[in-house]
């Protein structure tokens, strides 16, 4: 893999560039997925998550193009395991969560390509993060960047993963208070700060808060887990009427709260209940 320092951008940002993200409902062009390998993650060696990624990338792959980064030990098992048509690339990882890790791609309005390399650090660093080293996921980006010959943007003072927004396309990003505000993000920036940071590296205009994800001992409350835009206007949000729900006051709050907010167009979101239940999960026998 061939190193462009010149690739790197550092006197600009992608808001000064007109440089943004498109919303995830959009036409995609590739997915890029992590291949899983940690024995100490991913049971019996990791045979059965390499399974299921493989089922999944031979699924999207109907619709669109597929690369996967595989860690160089795996990489000829990877490699055999799916079609010629999907791309494998030989890159360190230390865990296999590519929304998190791999570039935020940004595009102008002439179709140029160029990316957001966001400072990871494991969903909390060394006050709550998941696992280390992370160093390798880290540099996920970077290393994707330069194998693309790609431009990028390099947030070292700002900790981020794609989980943790979710963008319209028009101008507005989605979060959580409980993740960009935890104590292992970023606990030198106040909220204003962040909101600057986002505008500036999303090319946004308006930052929409809830305040709580439901998944405060993994990701920190990944907006992803709770609310997305289905399309500019209009989020789809978890929810139920639970009282007995493990989710319940994270939903009602989450759904009061995107109620009651515009969009950078001046549009009063229009939310969509995607409902859950507490139906018992039946797991194969050799789980």
């Amino acid at each position: 893999m061939s190193l462009l320092p010149n690739r790197l951008i550092t006197d600009s940002t992608p808001q000064q560039d007109g440089f943004y993200m498109p919303a995830e409902f959009e036409p995609i062009q590739k997915i890029w997925m992590v291949w899983p390998y940690r024995a100490d993650n991913w049971r019996q060696q990791a045979a059965p998550a390499q399974k299921a990624y493989a089922d999944v990338a031979l699924a999207i792959n109907r619709f669109c193009e597929v690369g996967v980064l595989v860690n160089p030990d795996n990489y000829q098992s990877c490699r055999d395991s799916l079609p010629a048509d999907i791309d494998v690339i030989s890159v360190p990882s230390n865990d296999a969560w590519a929304r998190d890790t791999v570039p935020t791609f940004l595009i102008n309005d002439k179709g140029e390509l160029r990316a957001c390399d966001w400072t990871f650090n494991a969903w909390g660093g060394d006050y709550d993060g998941l696992y280390s080293p992370w160093d390798d996921d880290d540099k996920l980006a970077e290393r994707l960047c330069d194998h693309l010959d790609i431009k990028r943007y390099r947030t070292d003072d700002f900790v981020m993963e794609g989980g943790a927004f979710h963008v319209d396309g028009e101008s507005t990003v989605l979060t959580t208070r409980m993740c960009l505000l935890s104590p292992g993000r970023n606990p030198h920036l106040t909220e204003a700060q962040i909101e600057d940071k986002l505008k500036a590296y999303l090319n946004v205009q308006k930052v929409l808060w809830i305040d709580d994800g439901i998944d405060p001992d993994e990701t920190t409350g990944h907006v992803d887990d709770i609310a997305c835009f289905a399309r500019p206007g209009e989020v789809v949000c978890l929810y139920t009427d639970d009282p007995e729900h493990p989710f319940y006051d994270a939903t009602q709050k989450a759904y009061e709260q995107l109620s009651n907010m515009t969009d950078a167009k001046g549009r009063r979101l229009t939310v969509h209940k995607l409902c859950c239940t507490q139906q018992p999960v039946t797991l194969p026998d050799d789980y």
